[in-house]
Formats: structure tokens, C-alpha cells, sequence
């Protein structure tokens, strides 16, 4: 009998928080990475006690605990791609920083997570000034939302001439492939600004429900495993777009409150 060789997946590691609904962070990334038949490993930079309600306590994990896991990973499978989401601290920053530096791993996509979509902070100030002045000058693309894009800008982002103004901006700060989410818009359209100079507005239709909790995570997940999967960056934001409109149009109807993309 000739045993069937498996085909290897590649692996995608998902640098994000703990969020026990299981609509955003380490378990969605999870379900996305699944999907798409890539394999996931994590490093949890935060524990939450959260639900469809919202958030109600974030607990860092130690700096110390995420550098080890980094380097344990690292050291044992064969990254194809990151996802960076939910870091919470200036220690976790600064663990996620540094092992970056040291490993210098081309496909790396940051979600600039800032606050929950119920307000609250998910990251501290020391956190938000390593992001921006260590960790975005060494990710592959950046998907910020229109208010984490005029966060990290000083700019108003509400409309596709602002996003453009934005994501020019944000390449000036070091980034290479800009991905501007415009799932708080509507129509909700993003705008992709690539390494090369190219633009591009990738349309979308509003779609009605109250399962939204984690579209981000899903969006920022979904192109890291299209990279991953040897996409070009726009091929990666569109398939990424795509990923979370269909998920939008299945989603569980779960919880009380906001209820979850996946």
C-alpha cells in the first residue's frame, strides 16, 4: 500500500488577543487561517473577558511570555506569513518589535487594533508609539480602518480623497502596501495604496446585520494568508474584501449583543 503524501500547508501565525466570543482576535484568526487552508499557530499578546456586549477587562500577557513564543515558533515551523493584531502593551509592542528585527520576515500584515468597537482602549499609549515608530516601518501591508488611519495620521479620514491623503501619509511614515478599510462607510469602500505607487478603491455594498464583530481581523487575516498563499498584495486586498462581504452575507447569528463576522 503507498501512503498518500500530504501536502504541506502553509503556516500563518496570528499575533493577536484572546477574545472568549470567539468573534474577534486569536479564535477568528483562527477560523480565517482554517478557511482558507492555510494552517495557524498564535502568540497571544492579551487576555480580554469579553462578549457580544462588548469589552469589559484586558489582561497583558508579560513581554517576556511573547518573545519566547516568538522564537520557539520561529525556530520551529516555517513562517509564511504574520498577522499582527490586538498588542495591548508597550512590553507586548516592544517583544513583537524586536522579533521582528531580528527575524525580518516579508509578509507581514499589521490590523493597528486601537479600541474595541464598544470603546474600548486596546492599546496603551507606550504601546501606540512603538507601533508606530518600531513596528510599521517592518510589516509587508497595514489595514487600518478609516479611524485608526486618522489616529495614526493626525488626519480626517471620511471619504476616499481623505483615505487617498491618508495612506500617502502613512507611506511618508514607512510603510509599503496601504490598505484603508471603509467598512464604516457607505457605501463601504476601501482604498489601496501599493509599494509601487498604484491605487486602487475596491468597492463594496453595505450589507445589513448585526454579526460585525471581528470584520477587521477577518480582513487582515485573510490577506496574510493570501500572501501566504503567493498573491500579489492588491490580489491579497481583494480577495481579502471578498472573504469578508461572504461572511458578512452567512453570519452566525450568536450572543446578545454584536455577534460575530465567522
Amino acid at each position: 500500500m503507498v501512503q498518500k503524501k500530504n501536502k504541506q500547508k502553509p503556516v500563518v501565525l496570528s499575533i493577536a488577543g484572546y477574545d472568549p466570543s470567539s468573534g474577534a482576535g486569536i479564535t477568528a484568526d483562527i477560523k480565517t487561517i482554517a478557511a482558507h487552508g492555510c494552517y495557524g499557530v498564535t502568540c497571544i499578546t492579551a487576555l480580554t473577558v469579553q462578549s457580544t456586549r462588548g469589552v469589559f477587562s484586558v489582561e497583558p500577557v508579560e513581554g517576556r511570555i511573547i518573545s519566547e513564543t516568538l522564537e520557539q515558533l520561529a525556530n520551529d515551523v516555517d513562517l509564511a506569513a504574520i498577522k499582527i493584531g490586538m498588542l495591548g502593551s508597550g512590553e507586548a509592542a516592544k517583544a513583537v518589535a524586536a522579533f521582528l528585527k531580528r527575524h525580518w520576515l516579508r509578509r507581514v500584515v499589521l490590523d493597528p487594533i486601537l479600541t474595541s468597537s464598544s470603546g474600548t482602549d486596546l492599546i496603551s499609549k507606550e504601546g501606540f508609539r512603538v507601533l508606530k515608530e518600531r513596528i510599521l516601518t517592518q510589516v509587508c501591508a497595514i489595514t487600518p480602518n478609516i479611524d485608526e488611519a486618522a489616529a495614526l495620521t493626525g488626519l480626517n479620514v471620511t471619504n476616499i480623497a481623505e483615505m487617498q491623503a491618508a495612506a500617502l501619509a502613512l507611506r511618508d511614515l514607512g510603510v509599503r502596501n496601504i490598505v484603508i478599510t471603509g467598512g464604516h462607510l457607505d457605501p463601504p469602500h476601501d482604498f489601496v495604496l501599493l509599494e509601487d505607487g498604484r491605487t486602487a478603491t475596491l468597492e463594496g455594498e453595505r450589507v445589513i446585520t448585526r454579526s460585525t464583530h471581528g470584520t477587521g481581523c477577518a480582513f487582515s487575516t485573510a490577506l496574510a494568508c493570501n500572501l501566504a498563499l503567493g498573491k500579489t498584495p492588491l490580489e491579497s486586498a481583494k480577495n481579502a474584501k471578498h472573504f469578508v462581504d461572504t461572511a458578512l452575507r452567512n453570519a452566525p447569528s450568536i450572543g446578545k449583543g454584536v455577534g460575530s463576522v465567522l
